[in-house]
């Protein structure tokens, strides 16, 4: 098989003696992390940047939020209104394999449909697309605290790396609300709540990866806001592959002095195969597909998989009681135009006391003459689930599924602790929703299915000691590789009640460091 470089819109050669400086495997907001810091560190660094997906729309890497196209734009703030992120594939959960990856357009589906025995978990799903999950996600970045912290013993570290991260995801604190309404809300928490954490950790407006504007839709951070070239090129040592999915790592040696020199990649299109070089991979395809490539690749460490944690998803809607609250029902605040909720509002978990992240969207229902009818408060508790082997993905070394990669199965189930949390989250989204109006906890309240959150972690975590618990150390390389990286949600090693893209975004930034510290040490 010859090495040959791939090509994409005539973009720059960046590999043009058949070897990348970096290769990154994955488009989404981790890989787009990772880039543009190892960017900054060094402008001269090469990087490849290969996805399985095509585009959604014209541009690579642009939120849905964002598309100037109105049906896509139409599709998707439909579907992320419900506040539930499993809806991002559609209503229904697709039990019926789809077929092969050449027959499917871009978008997000189902494990289950995507050929996966993901029945332990229906909800769970796969960003088929450039940009992968970032160009969906709801862009809530709510920090991490407590049990959810992995800082090694170095909190001024983390608090830096926590910084960048924010920075590189532009994290705004209270970019939707409150309203008036909104502050009642937060008010009414805060007194409910009083007590149990510190100030810092009170009820408030959620922290949400958006651009202030002074009206008009709010821009989400997607990967192409975090790393412009995956839209826009003008960056001559950067090129950006899609439809191109990475199947193997070509791996020389193994133990201490493993490496990989580049990366196997079939085009889904037509399935010609071609291998590229690199002198880094970083991979964060996301908390399926990194381990499954891993695994494609022959690297198989006992925590390979295992450690699969997702918080449980429990949801309510409440319609409040306005007059309770001296509030005018022809005044009510409505969503500004091009955005589905009037407030995003948050409630941090706090520990033992107060375990569960609550994320409040809250939207006044109107008549066909937009005349307010109904405020409705909209509650969403996830409550964390403990971290265990048993939860874990298993690779088939015989099937394979709609990628024609390794199938998947996924064991997941709760444990009799988690099992008590969610009686707990439950209750307290009852006592919560009564605070405001009348509620049903019968038809208002559900627990959702594994998987709906999207909020997947664990299958390649991060360790101090390389012990057998953790893939690899603790800035994303793998143990026994010296020029192997994982980042991203799947690294994380902690039960993680909030949702996880900007404590995911944390390792990404450790690795980049990493890289950037590698590449500058070859160049010397």
């Amino acid at each position: 098989m010859t090495h040959f470089r791939l090509t994409h819109s005539g973009t720059a050669d960046v590999v043009a003696d058949g070897v990348a400086d970096v290769l990154i495997v994955g488009s989404g907001i981790m890989g787009a992390t990772v880039a543009r810091l190892v960017r900054e560190a060094d402008p001269a660094v090469r990087i490849l940047m290969v996805d399985a997906g095509t585009t959604i729309g014209d541009t690579p890497g642009l939120h849905l939020h964002d598309v100037p196209d109105p049906e896509l734009w139409e599709r998707y703030n439909e579907r992320v209104a419900s506040g539930i992120q499993g809806m991002y594939t559609g209503a229904a959960v697709e039990r019926e394999p789809l077929g092969d990856v050449v027959q499917l357009g871009p978008g997000m589906f189902h494990a289950l449909a995507f050929g996966e025995d993901a029945e332990a978990m229906p909800g769970a799903a796969i960003a088929w697309n450039a940009g992968g999950m970032g160009v969906h996600w709801t862009a809530a970045t709510p920090w991490p605290a407590g049990a959810e912290v992995f800082d090694g013993g170095d909190p001024d570290g983390w608090s830096a790396d926590l910084r960048t991260a924010r920075r590189v995801l532009g994290v705004h604190p209270s970019p939707i609300g409150p309203t008036k309404a909104g502050q009642v809300v937060l008010d009414v928490l805060g007194e409910h709540l009083a007590g149990v954490g510190p100030d810092e950790r009170a009820p408030q407006p959620m922290p949400m990866a958006v651009a202030p504007a002074a009206e008009g839709p709010l821009a989400r951070t997607g990967p192409s806001v975090i790393f412009p070239p995956i839209a826009s090129g003008g960056d001559d040592g950067f090129e950006l592959v899609t439809g191109a999915l990475v199947t193997e790592l070509l791996v020389d040696g193994d133990g201490d002095g493993g490496r990989v020199r580049g990366a196997r990649i079939r085009r889904v299109a037509d399935g010609t195969e071609q291998e590229v070089l690199a002198n880094t991979v970083v991979v964060c395809a996301d908390a399926l597909r990194t381990p499954q490539l891993l695994f494609a690749s022959g690297i198989r460490p006992w925590a390979l998989g295992r450690y699969l944690n997702e918080h449980a998803f429990v949801t309510g809607r409440v319609l409040m009681d306005v007059d309770r609250f001296g509030l005018d029902l022809a005044t009510l605040p409505l969503p500004r135009v091009g955005e589905f909720c009037t407030d995003s509002l948050w409630i941090p978990q706090n520990g033992p006391d107060q375990p569960f992240h609550g994320q409040i969207m809250n939207t006044t229902y109107v008549d066909a003459h937009g005349r307010p009818l109904a405020h409705s408060v909209g509650l969403s508790f996830y409550s964390p689930v403990q971290s265990r082997p048993a939860n874990r993905l298993v690779f088939s070394e015989t099937e394979t599924d709609a990628a024609g990669m390794p199938r998947i199965s996924i064991e997941f189930e709760y444990s009799p602790v988690d099992l008590g949390l969610i009686d707990r989250a439950l209750a307290q989204v009852q006592e919560i929703a009564e605070l405001f109006g009348p509620f049903d906890p019968e038809t208002e309240r559900a627990l959702l299915a594994p998987g709906s959150s999207l909020h997947l972690t664990g299958t390649v975590r991060v360790g101090e000691h390389d012990d057998g618990t953790s893939v690899a150390d603790t800035t994303g390389r793998v143990w026994g590789f010296e020029n192997l990286y994982v980042a991203g949600t799947g690294a994380v090693p902690t039960p993680v009640a909030a949702n996880t893209t900007l404590t995911g975004a944390i390792t990404a930034v450790r690795t980049a460091r990493a890289v950037a510290g590698r590449s500058a040490a070859l160049a010397d």
